[in-house]
């Protein structure tokens, strides 16, 4: 199989006429991605089962319900954080159904950057998608120091249990942050070439652990809460004007827990049959980490008799009260740090894969020209252990150095990280909402062709066909207006303190964070990178077999 390549400045030299067939799967995922103007540099070796495990490690959705606990039982009670818990679930369900057919559509490790090249009206679309791509790469950045930070802080919280005279220092929450992030690098690096088989493995832990926790807490907690309690009984602890504004501000707690389904499609360069196993693989962890998610909810809840003195708990004032609750629940010390490490080990697990995401982000978009010192951003290196398998060390080196400089702002104050936590939300979730409102845009104008409409036609780079995944008519077009409109509501809620009239040293100063980010984007575009971005880069005409 021969891809003729395009000249210098992208223009394309030879077109892809549909009539031609295609032997193979790996020359299907090369002719794929030479439709959207690029050629293969990752070695495809993720199957469905191994990314459904990579997609599931990132989600961690039982798992993060437990750490970021807090923030429901504060704003919404346990009511609100079982309904704030099902919105969330039925939000992110539209909101990953939608991204699975731009997926299909254009399976790309550039992802929303790319995607709003394609979609956003001519006159704008250079700005928009390099808006977007800082936008992605940002909350990707944000994600990952958010699980070092939480994993480290975990194990300091885990030594505090089984000791109770041990007062953790903001310091040492550094060190092991860097610890858990050093994990991350080792991983990445040395042994990236088996990462599809320990995905695999972590899958399997991800759903044992879940049981391994569930079942020792619903059979030795010696005491539940009734029905009437869980289900009816809303909080609003951030003083707000009305409880229905409190469960809003507490649902970021749930969205934290079930977003990042996307970390599939900047994957997508090292996927087999992306445009099918993509959008297919981020469906079935949506709704797998999404049950799990609820009935970890639904457990926990039952068996917390005493919510407040949960929270004023020595592990509950360091933010994760789950850690008593396991402790009151099973009266064993020992059986409770078990129990705590499974939550442990599935968040550094969680880091790694971050790792990987967030640099195929940063990697796409180097090879785009949208980032300073691009040229070494697009570069991938071959180890001389594993010659086959090429990966972006440039760009993990870069995103690593990053999040162990942010590490540092937790020296001077934990609230100030927080604030990091909630920009990931936010820019990927602006990201979400500008891309899938586009894709709104033109399919109620009908601007997006079928495959059989390009029977007899030639291909260009990037051209609005749908791909294998996609819910047709009305369905659709409702499907994807809801996931605008529930992230709308994530991202404005996002920059919610978590009470109404914060002091500096609790206020949610993500909104500022973001609105920096994009000044210095936005500056950095119209002084040189306006010259160098043209948007995706048509590296290969959209292929021809011979």
């Amino acid at each position: 199989m021969e891809v003729k390549s395009a000249n210098d400045n992208g223009v394309e030299k030879s077109p892809l006429r549909t009539e031609i067939e295609v032997s193979s799967v790996d020359e299907r995922d090369v002719q794929a991605l030479a439709r959207l103007g690029k050629k293969p540099v990752l070695k495809r070796r993720f199957t469905f089962m191994s990314i459904l495990g990579f997609t599931c490690t990132i989600l961690i959705t039982w798992e993060a319900e437990l750490i970021v606990f807090t923030l429901g039982l504060t704003n919404g009670g346990s009511a609100g954080l079982v309904y704030s818990y099902l919105f969330s679930f039925i939000g992110s369900i539209a909101v990953f159904t939608t991204m699975g057919e731009l997926a299909s559509m254009a399976p790309t490790s550039g992802g929303q950057y790319h995607w709003a090249s394609m979609l956003a009206p001519s006159f704008c679309k250079k700005f928009v998608s390099y808006i977007m791509g800082w936008l992605v790469i940002c909350g990707w950045q944000a994600i990952l120091a958010g699980s070092a930070y939480l994993g480290g802080n975990m194990i300091l919280a885990l030594a505090q249990l089984n000791h109770p005279n041990y007062a953790p220092k903001l310091w040492q929450g550094t060190l092991v942050y860097w610890g858990v992030m050093a994990v991350a690098i080792l991983i990445n690096t040395s042994a990236s070439k088996i990462l599809p088989k320990i995905e695999s493995f972590i899958l399997l832990l991800h759903i044992l652990g879940f049981f391994a926790i569930c079942i020792p807490l619903v059979h030795l907690a010696p005491e539940k809460v009734s029905a009437h309690d869980v289900f009816t009984v809303f909080e609003n602890g951030g003083g707000w004007p009305t409880t229905t504004v409190s469960v809003f501000v507490g649902l970021l707690g749930s969205v934290f827990a079930t977003y990042g389904t996307d970390c599939a499609v900047h994957m997508a360069e090292e996927i087999h049959r992306a445009n099918v196993v993509i959008p297919w693989c981020m469906l079935s962890t949506t709704l797998l980490n999404g049950i799990l998610g609820f009935a970890m909810v639904i457990v926990v809840l039952f068996v917390t008799v005493d919510i407040d003195s949960v929270l004023q708990s020595p592990t509950g004032l360091l933010g994760f009260p789950f850690m008593q609750i396991f402790y009151n629940a099973t009266g064993s010390l020992s059986g409770a740090s078990t129990m705590i490490c499974i939550v442990i080990i599935m968040d550094i697990c969680a880091a790694i894969a971050f790792l990987a995401t967030s640099s195929r982000i940063v990697f796409a978009f180097g090879r785009d020209r949208g980032l300073p010192f691009w040229r070494t951003m697009a570069k991938t290196r071959k180890k001389q252990l594993q010659p086959d398998t090429a990966i972006p060390m440039y760009a993990i080196a870069v995103m690593a150095a990053v999040s162990c400089a942010i590490g540092l702002i937790n020296i001077g104050s934990a609230t100030a990280f927080n604030d990091v936590i909630s920009l990931g939300v936010s820019s990927l979730y602006a990201s979400y909402v500008l891309t899938e409102a586009l894709l709104l845009w033109h399919r109620l104008r009908g601007t997006i062709r079928h495959p059989a409409q390009m029977a007899n036609t030639t291909w260009r780079a990037n051209e609005l066909v749908w791909g294998p995944f996609h819910v047709p008519g009305v369905w659709g077009a409702l499907l994807n207006a809801f996931a605008v409109g529930y992230g709308v509501i994530v991202f404005v809620f996002s920059f919610f303190p978590q009470t109404v009239r914060p002091d500096a040293e609790h206020m949610n100063f993500s909104c500022l964070m973001t609105g920096a980010i994009m000044l210095f984007a936005v500056g950095y575009y119209w002084i040189y990178a306006r010259g160098v971005y043209k948007g995706p880069v048509v590296e290969v005409a959209p292929g021809q077999v011979e």
